[in-house]
């Protein structure tokens, strides 16, 4: 993939940009593999363990969401990221965001520009248009929302919102997050809905999904579908009567591998991503499925012996699932265990405190083309 910002020095987010793509995935393969040696020695060596064929991604156009900080000034609005001196530098055409936001990002420059939103100056500690944060559906359809100091500019969201939708029409959930604190965060706690429709349907063949505002959705829509799509062929070979879903976001491993008789539960901290996840279900008449707003953790050291479930699985944040979970895990009647890593670091960590589970098969997603971050699956089995 050829990017004029990276090329000319503006923005190097994408610290592989240039590379060729082929080697960027075999790269990350070998990182991968490297990472989960002792695993997979644990596991009787390298022909006891099955690698599938990593699942790659387009190139470029890929990523569904963009949070993009605002700068310059009321008459010429910067959207992308800060220079080294917090100056605005616009990225309004990054190649990597799919099409649909790459048409969006100049007509909402365009917008805050004509409703006369004040960017926020980051080193001066003043003005109110913070970030603007775009995510595309699979159908083409956009969540828009404007992070915002104070409630000082919502009178003129509202004012211009019909002249944004009829330039827009995709935008069908617009909000205003509220975010006063000037910290290194991109969303405040506080949601105003300005739309009528306050989700937006994330369809991924015959599951849709329900993503409201501040609930987490994976980065690429082409790789997720492909990740839930492994995962739930795998829970499928085991046949487990009941499973759990920890982080659990919007409930995509959850709602993929539901089945009449199975009882699932997902869990997940985000009361907005429960809700999200609790509507799908109710949607698509599930009713062996249920989610809750718990602690990962936490739920699974509550639970009494006989509701521990033959399988559960893990999708954790960079961190992983830590000592904890992962203790119990080892100590508990879990046969088996399905482990989506966004970080092969914690992953080895992990796996590494639960010697009773064995490795069995693994599969690098590249979600995060030209950058050195990937996706890892594994599926391991009690020994």
């Amino acid at each position: 993939m050829q990017c004029d910002y990276f090329d000319r020095g503006v923005c190097r987010s994408c610290t592989l940009m240039g590379q060729p793509y082929a080697d960027q995935v075999l790269d990350k393969e070998i990182r991968t593999r490297e990472l989960l040696h002792d695993a997979v020695e644990a596991a009787g060596g390298p022909g006891a363990v099955e690698w599938l064929p990593a699942i790659t991604s387009p190139e470029s156009a890929y990523r569904n969401k963009a949070k993009m900080v605002v700068g310059g000034s009321v008459q010429h609005p910067t959207v992308g990221i800060l220079d080294h001196r917090q100056r605005g530098v616009d990225l309004r055409h990054c190649g990597i965001c799919t099409p649909g936001i790459q048409r969006a990002l100049p007509v909402l420059a365009r917008f805050i520009a004509d409703a006369g939103l004040i960017p926020y100056d980051v080193a001066a500690r003043r003005g109110e248009l913070k970030f603007v944060l775009v995510t595309e559906s699979p159908d083409g359809e956009l969540m828009v929302r404007f992070v915002l100091r104070s409630e000082g500019q919502l009178p003129r969201l509202r004012e211009h919102l019909a002249a944004l939708r009829s330039v827009l029409p995709e935008a069908v959930v617009v909000t205003a997050n509220l975010l006063p604190e000037h910290k290194a965060v991109t969303e405040g706690d506080r949601e105003v809905l300005l739309t009528e429709q306050a989700t937006l349907p994330m369809r991924m063949g015959d599951v849709t999904m329900h993503l409201r505002p501040q609930s987490f959705f994976q980065t690429n829509t082409v790789v997720a579908a492909r990740l839930y799509e492994q995962a739930t062929a795998w829970i499928d070979e085991v046949d487990p009567a009941s499973m759990w879903d920890l982080y659990c976001g919007v409930g995509g491993f959850a709602l993929h591998a539901a089945r009449p008789g199975r009882a699932v539960t997902g869990i997940e901290t985000s009361r907005e991503a429960v809700r999200s996840a609790g509507q799908s279900a109710r949607e698509a008449g599930l009713t062996d499925v249920r989610f809750a707003a718990d602690d990962a953790t936490e739920h699974a050291l509550r639970a009494r012996p006989d509701a521990v479930p033959e399988l559960v699985v893990v999708n954790p944040p960079r961190r992983g699932i830590g000592v904890t979970l992962a203790d119990w895990l080892e100590a508990s009647s879990v046969d088996h265990v399905v482990y989506s890593s966004c970080n092969p670091v914690t992953l080895a960590k992990d796996l590494a405190r639960m010697p009773s589970f064995r490795l069995d098969r693994v599969r690098v997603l590249d979600m995060f083309p030209q950058t050195g971050h990937l996706e890892a699956v594994t599926v391991l089995s009690r020994r």
